[in-house]
């Protein structure tokens, strides 16, 4: 799915945000040591800002601290101390300071860590706030990049561990980039306790988790948000999920997290017609095959402030409703790429942190630059047992991508198709293609939907496994728009062998699983007419 507006074929639609590019700013990166140089207004220091970051005063001057931490002598990654904290049943030894920095200027966050659930992170950027975490026995380096907004003129540096995880280290943090104006000072540290909001999870554009352990019966870890000194611990489970099975036949719709025109909503708004809500998009981190997920701040501020918590808060109402909801991986922008055994356990960790942290009840992938059919089976597989039965799976590939089985998307659909809910391929951005009895047919019509779902269940595919993906206007797609009326008689067509064009499927197939639209958004901005006409008829058949 793309984010910009009228995307070439073979793109669904998405659209990116601009992103600001730090006036008169360079990086130039320097092997080996992390650091990075940099060049902002005039006469400005470069260098390493943060207070301290080796600890080797032997004490935490510079930094305030909640609950147990100490410099130490042993274990260290360099020098003679480093941080250790201790976090507790109520708090997360967390320590951090303020230090002075420049508006619109490019920094580089790094520091060695070491245990279970380290965050690294910074808040207060003006932007969006990084963080990145992990989870090792043994040192490993974590680091991350931002963009001080216009405004910007000091950050919070912050590191901490995870509530009743065990003791962390943490050594030679350094923030590299041209000073500020002030001295910088230790920023005020409060503890929160887990009975306080939720707030994001592990990911984002810049986390990169690695190596969490699986099975583990702790609460998820969760970075931390710029809204909270600590970041504020993820719920005591995953929001309940809605008892019983879906239903025989449903609708599918994409909640997206950005604004590119169409009407914005909260997930509460999403029209109540939709029974799974593929939440858009997961990211890729700083991991390999890694996934992560923050709430846009542009959209946020667009519906007036729309939080986290209110985010995680909606999941759960929709679960009350009976919706499920899946977090969608990829869309055009996407670039997660899993394609060892390596890549597909970062996949399966990261995402499986992100669905008990969140309460999604699984994934949908939209990847378009690409898949291995093996290695992502591979992690889809994982996934599913570390969720366990209630896993959704749904798939939103190109045309393209389904033309033939010997075609890569096809082939994933195939290796996951013992735990796959449903593929709802894009019947749209693709021009004339080959149906499943040879001829061509052209896409916006009845013969063309029906003419590959044919190609799909001929394949191997169970019909409940197939639906019919298009865009919910014509504004939502570049090419192949239907109207209501042709998804309607499209499903008839499949499930009775009514209301067809010139293409007549080879057979009936009555357990047809539904329809998709992208998206919620343009739905709603067509006067909800995909989801008040298809989700009428789609839930009204037998």
């Amino acid at each position: 799915m793309a984010r910009t507006l009228q995307p070439p074929s073979h793109r669904r639609h998405r659209s990116t945000l601009p992103t600001a590019l730090a006036a008169g700013t360079t990086a130039l990166a320097l092997a080996g040591g992390g650091l990075a140089l940099f060049t902002g207004s005039a006469g400005a220091a470069v260098g390493d800002l943060v207070a301290n970051g080796g600890f080797e005063t032997g004490t935490l001057a510079g930094w305030s601290c909640a609950g147990t931490a100490s410099a130490v002598s042993s274990p260290a990654h360099s020098g003679s101390y480093a941080l250790q904290g201790t976090p507790g049943g109520s708090d997360t030894a967390d320590c951090r300071q303020t230090v002075s920095v420049l508006p619109n200027t490019r920094y580089t966050l790094s520091g060695w860590v070491q245990g279970p659930y380290v965050y690294l992170g910074v808040s207060g950027t003006g932007g969006t706030d990084p963080s990145t975490w992990s989870s090792q026995n043994g040192w490993n380096q974590l680091s991350t990049t931002f963009t001080t907004g216009a405004g910007t003129s000091a950050v919070t540096v912050y590191v901490h561990g995870w509530y009743g995880q065990g003791a962390y280290g943490a050594d030679d943090i350094t923030l590299t980039g041209p000073a500020g104006t002030s001295s910088p000072t230790p920023a005020p540290s409060t503890s929160s306790s887990p009975s306080s909001s939720p707030s994001s999870s592990p990911g984002g554009p810049s986390s990169s988790p690695t190596s969490a352990p699986s099975g583990s019966s702790s609460p998820a870890p969760s970075s931390s948000p710029s809204s909270s000194p600590t970041g504020s611990p993820p719920p005591s489970g995953p929001a309940t999920p809605p008892s019983g099975p879906l239903p025989a036949h449903l609708l599918t719709g994409y909640w997206q997290n950005f604004d590119n025109g169409a009407a914005v909503q909260r997930l509460r708004d999403v029209q109540s017609a939709y029974d799974i809500i593929a939440v858009s998009f997961a990211d890729a981190t700083g991991t390999p095959g890694a996934i992560g997920f923050t709430l846009d701040p542009a959209l946020a501020s667009r519906l007036g402030g729309y939080t986290d918590a209110d985010f995680r808060a909606d999941i759960a109402a929709e679960h009350a409703a009976g919706k499920r909801v899946v977090l969608s991986v990829g869309g055009q922008n996407g670039t997660v790429t899993v394609n060892s055994s390596a890549t597909a356990d970062n996949f399966a960790t990261s995402a499986s942190a992100l669905i008990r942290s969140y309460g999604f009840d699984g994934v949908d992938i939209d990847l378009e630059n690409g898949v291995d059919p093996v290695h992502l089976a591979q992690a889809l597989h994982t996934l599913q047992s570390k969720v366990g039965s209630g896993f959704v799976l749904t798939m939103a590939p190109e045309t393209i991508g389904m033309y033939s089985t010997s075609g890569a998307y096809f082939q994933l659909a195939l290796n996951t198709r013992d735990i796959l809910t449903v593929v709802n391929t894009q019947f749209y951005n693709s021009g004339g293609m080959n149906g499943c009895d040879g001829k061509v047919y052209n896409q916006g019509t009845v013969d063309f939907i029906t003419s590959q779902v044919c190609t799909h269940i001929q394949g191997g595919l169970r019909p409940d496994q197939v639906g019919i993906g298009v865009p919910a206007s014509g504004k939502a797609a570049g090419g192949g728009y239907v109207d209501s009326t042709v998804v309607n008689h499209a499903l008839d067509c499949l499930a009775t062998g009514t209301n067809c064009g010139s293409f007549v499927p080879p057979a009936r197939w009555p357990a047809i699983r539904g329809a998709m639209s992208w998206s919620t958004n343009w739905d709603a901005a067509n006067g909800n007419d995909f989801s008040a006409n298809v989700g009428a008829h789609v839930h009204a058949m037998p």
